[in-house]
């Protein structure tokens, strides 16, 4: 049984501290963990964007994350890869501010993070975006592409729908407030069930709060003025910008065909969020897109199998 709030111990956390378990369990080869350093960017209208900035040297790599995450969703392929890179917390999400009006819409988000990659990774050589951060970069290289000289989308197309997409949606516009973290780690293994223990803990540790009576919050903005919130009661994440009315085509299949950078799918085997139409209509529009499928990865292919992912991103920089 959980800990009620008044006996609940505080749950020590250390944002840089907890590299040493991610390159041990994914048994990485660092020999010296990099310098990683936390940055914001100020923004016109008085709000500010978070990043991470690993090592010391010019970034060669840009990672956007998915909704109801934050940058250090990144961490394990961060370290793998070895290489300069930041990666931004969406706004709404991590460190970053929220928005007023709750317009989580990808071209929102995009002009957010073009801040970000002006200031602190001009030269960089990949963006990689995730589910949310994946149709955010497609944007970015739409509508800043002296920004993105490469792009790669992790388990995302203009394709998804609210069917492919009903475990994601269910899971972050599930309860906001937790009685322990016992509580709060048990509904995440309950909707990740492929990925470890350890690696979710160290995940909700980056993403959520402990309050002074002991309970637990997600640290991300729920509301989205956009989406149809009567029906969760408390608001609905950015997903309901991106996903269409059933059978309606999604109108960002057309900024998709507008990309004019070399173009990566990365897929998880085990997702269901991008499927074999979804891969057929990417390559009718982007016949040179390449697309790697990583096997025994759901939807979250940086946590999955974050050294796979690594590698092929490697790819990308040599």
């Amino acid at each position: 049984m959980s800990d009620s709030p008044d006996t609940a111990a505080v749950v020590p956390y250390d944002e840089f501290g907890l590299f040493a378990e991610n390159v041990a369990e994914f048994d990485l080869d660092v020999p010296e963990l990099p310098t990683v350093e936390r940055r914001s960017v100020d923004l016109d209208d008085g709000r500010s964007l978070s990043l991470l900035v690993w090592g010391d040297q010019p970034a060669e790599i840009v990672f956007v994350h998915g909704g109801a995450q934050n940058a250090h969703t990144w961490d394990t392929v961060a370290l793998a890869l070895g290489r300069p890179a930041i990666a931004v917390d969406l706004p709404g999400h991590g460190h970053s501010s929220w928005r007023d009006d709750g317009a989580y819409s990808p071209s929102n988000l995009a002009d957010d993070v073009a801040r970000a990659v002006e200031a602190h990774a001009p030269g960089a050589q990949v963006v990689v975006g995730m589910s949310l951060g994946g149709l955010t970069s497609m944007m970015l290289a739409t509508r800043h592409p002296q920004l993105v000289r490469q792009l790669a989308m992790v388990d995302i197309t203009p394709g998804v729908n609210g069917e492919k997409a009903k475990a994601i949606i269910d899971f972050v516009n599930g309860p906001q407030s937790f009685t322990s973290f016992d509580d709060l780690l048990t509904r995440t293994i309950e909707f990740n069930p492929t990925r470890s223990e350890s690696s979710l803990r160290r995940g909700i540790l980056h993403n959520a709060h402990q309050l002074a009576d002991g309970s637990w919050q997600w640290n991300y903005d729920r509301t989205n003025r956009h989406g149809d919130q009567s029906a969760q009661g408390n608001g609905s994440m950015p997903e309901a910008d991106v996903v269409p009315a059933a059978g309606d085509r999604n109108p960002l299949w057309d900024d998709f065909a507008a990309i004019a950078c070399p173009l990566t799918l990365i897929r998880g085997s085990l997702s269901p969020v991008v499927d074999d139409d979804d891969v057929a209509e990417a390559r009718r529009l982007q016949p040179a897109i390449v697309v790697h499928l990583v096997d025994g990865a759901g939807h979250s292919v940086q946590g999955d199998r974050p050294a796979e992912l690594a590698a092929l991103l490697t790819g990308l920089l040599d």
